[in-house]
Order: C-alpha cells, then sequence, then structure tokens
C-alpha cells in the first residue's frame, strides 16, 4: 500500500460530516490537483466522544458510498503508541506512530555505540542538494542524535512490527510522528532519523517533524513565518535526498500536523512541494467541529442556544479542558469574552466571533481556541448536540466544505 503524492486529514470529532469534507476533496480532483482524504481521530477523542475506531470506517464508507467517489482513502489510527495500537488495527490502514514521549530517553551504551559505528562513514560534510550549505556531521553530533532519538526509533520499530504480524507489511501506510517533542529537528537529525528507521526496517511513507514556533490548536501558525519557509524547505530537500542516498520509498514525503488554519505558512509550504516536486500531508486538528459550532449558531433559535451553553460550560471547566492540551494553545483569558456578553449575541456575532477570518474585527482566536477543546461539553449533551447537527445539517455542510475547499485545499495546492 502506497500513499499518494498529495494527502490531506479529514478530522471529525462526531463522524457527522464525511461527506462534506469528501465534497471538498472532490472539488480539488476536478481542478485536477489529486489529493486523498485521510479520515484521522486519536484515541485521546475516541474515549471523549465515546466512539470507537470503527465508527471512523464506517463514516469514510458511508461518505465514499453516497459520494460515490472512486478514488483511494486511508483511515488513520491517530497518534497511537504500543499502549493503545491493538484497538485500531482492524479499522485502520494508516497509522501515525508517535514516539515523542520516548524522545530524550537513553538507549544502552552498546547500541550508541555501533550506532556512531555505522554511521561513522558520514563525518565530515555533507552537501544535501538544496539546502545551499554544507553540513558537518561530528562524532559528537552522532552521540548526542543516538541519545536523543535511538530509544524513540526502537520503540517505532517494536509499534510497527507488531501491526506488520497482524496485517501483513504490504497493508498499510506507516507515518512516524515526533512533532510533540520539546527539540526541534534540523535537516541532519532528520537525515539520520530516517537513516535508523531504514536500518531497522521500518518501510515510513510519511514523517512529521517538530518545526519551530506553535501549531496551536484550530488558530494561525504562531512563530517566524520566514523562519518556518527555511526549515520546511530544507526539510522537504533531505527528504529527497535520503530517498535516493538511503534508498527510501519514492513516494515518502513530509507530514504538518495540526496544520489545518495555518494559512500564513500555507504559501511557504506550496512553493517548497512545487519547488521539489515533492508531496505532502497535511494532518488537520478537527477545525470541521467548530464549523459545526459555527453553522449552529447561524442557524439561531435551539442551535444558538447550543453553542453559547457550548461556551458558558467551557468557560466553568477552563482548567479541565485546557489542561490537556497545554502545550498547543495560547489562549489569554483576559481576552476572553464574558458569558454574559455572549449570551446576549445573536448568531452572525457569535459567527463572526468564532470563524477564522483575520480580516473580520470581530474573530477572537482566544475564543475559538476554547470553543475548540470545549467539544467534551457537546459529546456531554448527547442527543441534544447530534439532533441538532441533523436538524441544521445543510447550513452546517455547507460550512464544512466551504472552510476546507476554500480556506485549507486550495490554498495549499492551487
Amino acid at each position: 500500500m502506497k500513499i499518494e503524492k498529495y494527502s490531506f486529514g479529514t478530522g471529525d470529532r462526531f463522524g457527522k460530516e464525511g461527506l462534506a469534507q469528501l465534497q471538498a476533496i472532490q472539488d480539488i480532483n476536478r481542478l485536477g490537483i489529486p489529493v486523498v482524504p485521510v479520515w484521522n481521530k486519536s484515541n485521546r477523542e475516541h474515549s471523549i466522544i465515546h466512539s470507537v475506531p470503527s465508527d471512523v470506517k464506517q463514516e469514510a464508507a458511508a461518505a465514499v458510498a453516497e459520494g460515490r467517489y472512486t478514488g483511494n482513502y486511508y483511515v488513520d489510527a491517530d497518534h497511537i503508541n504500543l499502549d493503545t495500537v491493538d484497538r485500531f488495527v482492524d479499522s485502520s490502514n494508516f497509522f501515525t506512530i508517535d514516539v515523542a514521549h520516548f524522545i530524550g530517553r537513553k538507549a544502552s551504551q552498546e547500541a550508541i555505540a555501533d550506532f556512531q559505528t555505522r554511521y561513522s562513514k558520514y563525518l565530515g560534510d555533507m552537501n544535501i542538494p538544496g539546502i545551499g550549505q554544507k553540513l558537518n556531521v561530528t562524532a559528537g553530533f552522532l552521540t548526542h542524535l543516538a541519545e536523543d532519538y535511538l530509544a524513540a526509533i526502537e520503540e517505532v520499530k517494536k509499534i510497527y512490527d507488531h501491526i506488520c504480524t497482524i496485517k501483513g507489511q504490504a497493508n498499510f501506510v506507516a507515518e512516524v510522528s515526533v512533532d510533540e517533542a520539546e527539540i526541534v529537528q534540523g535537516p541532519l537529525e532528520l537525515f539520520f532519523i530516517l537513516a535508523e528507521l531504514k536500518e531497522k526496517g521500518v518501510e515510513v511513507q510519511t514523517i512529521a517533524p517538530k518545526f519551530s514556533g506553535l501549531f496551536a490548536k484550530g488558530v494561525d501558525y504562531i512563530g517566524d513565518v520566514q523562519g518556518f519557509a527555511r526549515e520546511f524547505e530544507q526539510d522537504v530537500a533531505v527528504v529527497k535526498h535520503a530517498v535516493k542516498e538511503l534508498g527510501l520509498p519514492e513516494n515518502l514525503k513530509l507530514s504538518v500536523h495540526s496544520g489545518s488554519d495555518k494559512f500564513s505558512i500555507y504559501p511557504a509550504i506550496r512553493a517548497a512541494i512545487r519547488k521539489f516536486d515533492a508531496g505532502i500531508h497535511v494532518k488537520t486538528a478537527g477545525t470541521n467541529w467548530l464549523e459545526e459550532v459555527i453553522g449552529l449558531a447561524e442557524a439561531g433559535d435551539d442551535g444558538l442556544e447550543i453553542a453559547r451553553a457550548v461556551y458558558a460550560k467551557s468557560m466553568d471547566r477552563y482548567d479541565e479542558l485546557t489542561g490537556p492540551y497545554a502545550t498547543v494553545l495560547k489562549i489569554n483569558r483576559q481576552l476572553l469574552p464574558e458569558v454574559s456578553l455572549v449570551n446576549s449575541w445573536n448568531g452572525k456575532q457569535f459567527s463572526e466571533a468564532l470563524t477564522h477570518d483575520q480580516s473580520c474585527k470581530n474573530y477572537n482566536p482566544h475564543f475559538r481556541q476554547l470553543i475548540h477543546v470545549g467539544y467534551k461539553i457537546a459529546a456531554e449533551m448527547g442527543d441534544r448536540f447530534l439532533s441538532a447537527l441533523d436538524k441544521h445539517h445543510e447550513i452546517i455542510a455547507s460550512k464544512v466544505k466551504y472552510n476546507l475547499l476554500e480556506r485549507h485545499l486550495k490554498p495549499l495546492f492551487r
């Protein structure tokens, strides 16, 4: 199983927007851009929503049938580890292997020494086409890299082999994720991580490195945009070089996690993948849930009441909801509107505050981030919330499709 050049995550908290997302993919396909959908949902999201991985597979299959989609599609076991992988194996054909919490754990001295010996042939200057500078590989660099990453790569190997034993190596796509680590990987680190994955027999097809800056949930990239552009282009160059130098799969590509709504860096991503004729996978962060809240608010009456209630209860339970996402949020509580004010808003006012349109003076990224992590509140509403999604399906679906197609797919690929 080989994933296509361009793929895009279609995250869907409540499993209601599969067709709308697929229609956005179909529309970009009609424009001559062959993007394939990857339905993704993490174990944490399943536990909060009280869904199971097979629900995602069923949603994808239903959308494909209803939309008469004839292309390939994937179901991603998102950010799994050895403890959680088994519940995803039967339902998924794409596995995001997350070993960020193993980075920095020390491997054995024997393993580190073996690593240094195997890669001593690279000591000295390394010239990677497209980087624009020579990179120097020293013995100290190899030691530090082995100390930081070798244990994590060994854990990838365990998880990968476990999936292979059950599904067979040819029946799934493997992604390795180190994006939630604290350490940013430079081009040399990325090269040797890929080399060691090859050495361990892990056929990785996409890799999600840690970039500088903050990829906060549901809002734009926070950081030096030009710096990101340099990092991203260098990483694309490294992947291209590693494919040739190490004999890695030709379709190997970068994956950008929490890539939804990172509008300021889309031009840099688009430019780099065009320059190097490279592929890309963009993993979304469940922002379709926000489009559902926007649609409910604009629907008015019961929909607006639910949207207001989600915010009010999210404010009441602020620490509980934001805690698990603390590293990927940047909320200034002083800039969150008072619940009493929000309860006085009409649907248009609520929508303008929540919709990610930076040209709108009423847009509030702090408000947006809090509601983003407030999906637990909606889940606790049960049938009240789900019935509202069905009742106001038309307006919500239009919001979901427009957001994915016009704000994401077209700026990235067209």
